[in-house]
């Protein structure tokens, strides 16, 4: 199919938003740039909020995390909220807090494994580190952003000499002894702890002594790509999710005036649950949304009505069928890469999605020209779940899961269709002028 320029500019400025965030806190750091070079204002949680129609703010909390929005032109008693909401965390390998040890003339560095990963997927690539650092200042401490742009990681393979039934068993590791990742030599006259945390400390340019706690992600230092006969898909990390949330934050910017309250919502900590105070499942959409409807002038009974009148979108990837493995899908729910975005629904709740959300959904994209496609899980296979049922049964709004369609969901190279960011980016601008 023919991919058109502008979802090649889309699919282009993706891979770059990808590549600026290589952990959750960049991903923030990445829309907060974003939103102010667009006039956003930021909020503090621990301040009064004053908001002006028309007017576009923003709120972090958790490092993680981020809300943005921008008041509507029309009364939100009577039209409500239009909320998009993804993630930015995906899965992978965090370090431990005492990562570095010494073993075999070596260090390595041990990690802990951050939701579901394909574990495999990690092996004989160029991996470093990301994510932040907590320092010693005169106040106490602050929080700096830290990245390793060079290769400084590994997790090399057994060779097939010594591991003869790979192929056919498949690669398995043992998660507490051969995950640890290699990091270098090990120095005569130093510990390994001290040696890496000088490492650290000299790319942050402070004392060793002053590195309180860390909290960092294992990331692959390979940038996005443009593959195919025709280079029509993409290959990146964390697509899931962060292909979401550039869409729905793209949408959010080219939307000037809406009618209803736009509200874009990123969350932390989807991949392990969300049971977290900056994750989907505390409280941080509701004392948002809250803040707005009292700095609007609305009473409880009138913020039961804006509620009445909200609609809510869960963005989170779906799976696209692959020709090599047919038995894995439903045979009436086969979606296909390029072909739109996916509806997402699960009779057991795992998605939000019902018969009228749906419709709804799909109106939208009709509208706007996009075509969209339906999803449910062979049922023989556990159902993942998104932060849609969370939001939806917290706030009490209508609410739909969907997705643009990718291969190889947690792995650290994950593939997709260039011409489903510019649908998804179209379907949620619809959703949003709404």
């Amino acid at each position: 199919m023919p991919i058109t320029p502008e979802a090649r500019a889309h699919a282009q400025d993706l891979l770059q938003f990808i590549d600026a965030s290589p952990s959750p806190w960049h991903a923030v750091h990445t829309i907060e740039q974003r939103l102010q070079a667009q006039g956003y204002n930021p909020l503090q949680e621990t301040q009064r909020w004053k908001l002006e129609q028309g007017k576009g703010y923003y709120v972090v909390r958790g490092g993680a995390s981020i809300i943005a929005f921008k008041v509507g032109q029309k009364a939100l008693v009577e039209s409500g909220f239009r909320m998009i909401g993804a993630h930015t965390d995906s899965p992978g390998l965090r370090l431990k807090t005492n990562a570095a040890h010494a073993s075999d003339g070596m260090v390595r560095l041990g990690v802990e494994i951050y939701g579901g990963p394909i574990l495999a997927t990690f092996t004989d690539r160029d991996l470093s580190l990301a994510g932040r650092v907590n320092v010693r200042s005169k106040n106490g401490h602050e929080t700096r952003l830290v990245r390793f742009t060079q290769p400084m990681l590994r997790l090399p393979n057994l060779a097939i000499h010594m591991n003869r039934e790979v192929n056919e068993q498949g690669l398995k590791l043992n998660k507490q002894t051969e995950l640890p990742l290699l990091y270098g030599i090990a120095d005569a006259k130093l510990a390994a702890r001290e040696q890496f945390l000088n490492h650290l400390a000299a790319e942050l340019k402070v004392s060793a002594q002053d590195i309180l706690t860390y909290e960092l992600n294992v990331y692959d230092t390979q940038p996005g790509a443009f593959w195919g006969a025709e280079q029509e898909f993409i290959a990146d990390s964390q697509l899931d999710n962060l292909a979401s949330c550039h869409a729905a934050l793209s949408a959010l910017l080219a939307t000037a005036s809406p009618d209803a309250t736009a509200i874009a919502a990123f969350f932390d900590h989807e991949e392990v649950g969300s049971e977290s105070a900056a994750g989907a499942g505390g409280s941080f959409a509701y004392d948002v949304i809250e803040r707005i409807s009292l700095c609007l002038g609305l009473d409880e009974e009138a913020q039961h009505c804006a509620a009445a009148h909200s609609f809510f979108i869960s963005a989170d990837m779906a799976h696209a069928y692959q020709p090599n493995f047919p038995n894995a899908y439903e045979p009436n729910h086969r979606v296909m890469v390029n072909a739109g975005p996916v509806i997402k629904t699960n009779s057991n709740q795992r998605y939000s999605t019902s018969a009228d959300t749906a419709a709804r959904f799909m109106t939208l994209c009709e509208g706007a020209s996009v075509p969209c496609q339906n999803y449910t899980h062979r049922t023989d296979l556990g159902c993942g779940s998104t932060i849609g049922p969370i939001i939806a049964s917290r706030l009490g709004v209508a609410s739909v899961d969907i997705g643009s369609p990718m291969w190889a969901m947690h792995s650290l190279r994950e593939s997709a269709g260039v011409q489903d960011v510019a649908y998804m980016i179209a379907a949620m601008r619809a959703a949003y002028s709404s």
